[in-house]
């Protein structure tokens, strides 16, 4: 198939380049070529930044595709200029919105396709909800071939998966853990959460290219494994070979104390149990299978990292940060056993 991806190098969409090009798949990307090393060589770029409608019009003359992944569209106006340039071009269109976009909190911790879609505490998943709005009526109007896909917690081997860190990523609470520093964990560590490694993603959302089935639908791709935030912090300390210090925090303390914008990533996400039923796709694509554990896929990832000095990259601010509201409850916590 001739297939083209907006973007085509993140998180989520790097393995699905490397696994289509290793299928043979006539693969395009289109982006701003900063990260083109690593590439499979069969895969074909085009350079140019999506914002640039006439450039990428021209560039993309007399160029038809059998699917167009969308994977950085976040707004819907980034929408509206995909489908004025695509809706004569693809047989197929699949965006990437966000599992985040589900109920918060959810009425039921199993989540469907069919949960409704609304998040009060995050102006991103409502966005990303605007955008599948714009997309279905294109759809409903236009005849415009969407598929919708939602990931939730999907990581690679360049950042371990946490509820709490700084703008930085995940090196700081990384290292953190190795120097035996107390790690702050939301909550008390015992809610559910679903991670999915980039991998196991790809499998699935590969499934969906091509399938007319797909055609007007909203998918999500997750693993089937529910695990708690302190198995997944325990994980971690276990491939440092160290012991893990946690220390328990509200998410609405941490939210209200912190410029990190974590109301919306753990009220309106993150803080909440969650199981994902994967029914929808797999009626699909019935050879899907998450099969890279959490344990498994920290430990590689964490192996990654140590091995990768440039991935190593302190955040003093976040670590002054963890230290200052660590200092605040302990010093709140003296205050009650002292009123007692």
């Amino acid at each position: 198939m001739k297939i083209l991806f907006i973007g085509g190098t993140g998180t989520i969409s790097m393995a699905i380049t490397k696994l289509l090009a290793q299928r043979g798949e006539e693969l395009y990307l289109l982006n701003r070529g900063n990260r083109a090393s690593g590439l499979p060589e069969n895969v074909r770029l085009i350079t140019a930044d999506i914002n640039d409608e006439a450039d990428v019009a021209q560039k993309l003359k007399g160029l038809e595709f059998d699917c167009v992944g969308e994977f950085i569209g976040f707004e819907p106006k980034q929408l509206e200029r995909d489908f004025r340039l695509f809706k004569d071009k693809t047989k197929q269109f699949i965006y990437i919105s966000s599992a985040s976009a589900y109920q918060k909190p959810p009425a039921s911790y199993i989540i469907t396709e069919e949960t409704p879609l609304e998040n009060p505490y995050w102006e991103y998943s409502r966005n990303k909800i605007a955008c599948e709005e714009y997309l279905m009526k294109m759809y409903r109007q236009h005849s415009f071939p969407v598929t919708i896909v939602r990931p939730s917690h999907t990581y690679d081997e360049r950042s371990v998966p946490l509820g709490v860190h700084g703008k930085g990523g995940s090196w700081q609470v990384v290292k953190r853990i190795m120097e035996g520093k107390p790690v702050i964990i939301h909550g008390d560590g015992t809610s559910l959460w679903t991670i999915t490694h980039n991998s196991d993603f790809a499998k699935a959302y590969a499934g969906l290219i091509g399938k007319k089935e797909a055609i007007g639908e909203a998918f999500h791709i997750t693993s089937d494994q529910s695990v708690t935030w302190n198995q997944i912090y325990q994980y971690i300390a276990d491939a440092l070979g160290v012991d893990l210090i946690p220390y328990y925090v509200s998410s609405e303390m941490l939210a209200d104390m912190s410029d990190y914008d974590l109301t919306g990533s753990l009220i309106g996400d993150k803080a909440n149990s969650v199981i994902f039923d994967n029914t929808k796709v797999k009626s699909l694509v019935p050879d899907f299978e998450a099969t890279v554990s959490a344990k498994e896929g920290i430990e590689r990832t964490v192996r990654y990292i140590l091995a990768h000095p440039e991935l190593q990259k302190d955040d003093p601010e976040f670590d002054r940060w963890c230290n200052e509201i660590i200092s605040i409850c302990q010093q709140a916590k003296k205050s009650c056993t002292f009123n007692k």
